[in-house]
């Protein structure tokens, strides 16, 4: 995560305002999403699109520009309590670059509200939905109908693992399979959730999120929200009685705060969440894809000579390589703040002369370095400086 975002703000993502959009799919349609690769990358694709359609109708019939946006999508698999929810976040230049003589120049959206990203929920949702009509997902015009596929015949497992995660309950077997064809449920007609969070038929839509141009450690925290795993160690516990407790990042609507799963039940939704084979989770377009004629012209400059000759690689690298790699030391400081390199005590510079972990190599570098090679034992717990009892030291008023 950190090290994708550090090469993202580097070298990808111009020096403009960001904003993030999320987009999410219908109950109904995560677990054919999130098995079919192909379906979602073509429906990431829809979205996309309609998003940077969105921008350059509007700066050319508000600000009068024609121009284009750029785009990083990421495929995002789980809710915060691992339920399989493929959604995207796609991180868009907030304007669009002019061609001038060449030189392309930037120019911001100046204004987005809730009636522009509702016009543009439903541009998405139509989208995918005739999208969906001609791959033969879905059927009917009133109510929409989602097929079976072959998949549940060529892999029962995964498709079993799927709707499970999505629906959140226990592995299903054999005789709890869903044959019977699922109802999108819902109207059309947007509705407005909350500032710039909209939702219509299952579909939803927000773009509140924004980074300004200037804001370096803002954009290189959203990039890293973006790419950020599905789970934070941090918010799995083991329980006493063995099962295995997931804290939320927030509450949910019913009050919930936390979900308690027995390990298989933890695994099975894991493996839900392992994207198919070949499919790819982050995606480039509009200016930023690798066909732009503009994408040379906007991205950062590439790196001076001695900082590109500095990397562990010395592999030959065509002109167009600009991310490296980046040692841990440089990842912990630019994420955390965090210096490893620097003594908290003399502000001396340190460096790492090896890393060891196993006990024998230890032992020799103890032996060495003429240390000893059993740590030294605890001394003995001392008695209380004053009293040894707190009735006592309560009796002469020295204890509250």
């Amino acid at each position: 995560m950190a090290q994708s975002a550090a090469n993202l703000v580097d070298h990808v993502l111009p020096k403009t305002p960001l904003r993030q959009f999320v987009i999410t799919f219908p109950f109904e349609l995560r677990a054919r999403l999130a098995y079919d690769g192909k379906l979602l990358g073509a429906a990431a694709r829809i979205a996309i699109d309609s998003v940077l359609g969105f921008y350059k109708r509007r700066m050319r019939d508000v600000d009068g520009v024609l121009g284009q946006s750029g785009a990083v999508s990421v495929v995002q698999r789980t809710s915060s309590d691992l339920r399989l929810n493929p959604h995207l976040h796609a991180l868009l230049l907030d304007g669009v670059f002019v061609a001038d003589n060449g030189s392309p120049v930037f120019h911001p959206l100046t204004h987005l509200d809730d009636s522009d990203l509702a016009d543009l929920l439903q541009v998405i949702r139509v989208r995918l939905v005739n999208f969906l009509l001609r791959r033969g997902v879905i059927e009917g015009r009133q109510e929409l109908i989602l097929l079976n596929d072959d998949f549940t015949e060529r892999e029962p497992a995964l498709a079993q693992l799927a709707a499970a995660a999505v629906a959140g309950l226990l592995p299903a077997g054999p005789d709890r399979r869903q044959r019977q064809p699922i109802a999108l449920h819902g109207q059309p007609g947007v509705d407005i959730t909350g500032p710039l969070s909209v939702t219509e038929m299952g579909f939803s839509l927000h773009a509140a999120t924004t980074a300004s141009a200037e804001d370096a450690r803002g954009r290189e925290a959203l990039v890293r929200y973006a790419l950020r795993p599905p789970i934070a160690q941090e918010r799995l516990h083991i329980l006493p009685n063995d099962l295995v407790r997931i804290e939320l990042k927030r509450p949910f609507s019913d009050g919930t705060v936390a979900i308690d799963l027995d390990p298989l039940s933890l695994l099975c939704r894991l493996a839900a969440s392992v994207p198919p084979p070949a499919c790819h989770l982050v995606h480039y377009a509009g200016t930023l894809g690798a066909a732009s004629k503009l994408r040379p012209l906007v991205v950062p400059a590439p790196p001076p000579k001695a900082v590109a000759d500095s990397t562990h690689s010395h592999r030959e690298h065509p002109p167009t390589h600009r991310s490296r790699y980046r040692p841990w030391a440089e990842l912990l400081k630019r994420t955390f703040q965090i210096d490893v390199e620097i003594c908290p005590n003399c502000g001396g510079h340190l460096k790492l002369r090896a890393l060891v972990i196993e006990s024998h190599n230890i032992e020799r570098l103890l032996r060495y370095l003429g240390e000893p090679l059993e740590p030294p034992k605890r001394s003995p717990a001392r008695d209380p400086p004053y009293f040894k009892t707190q009735v006592l030291r309560r009796k002469l008023g020295e204890l509250n």
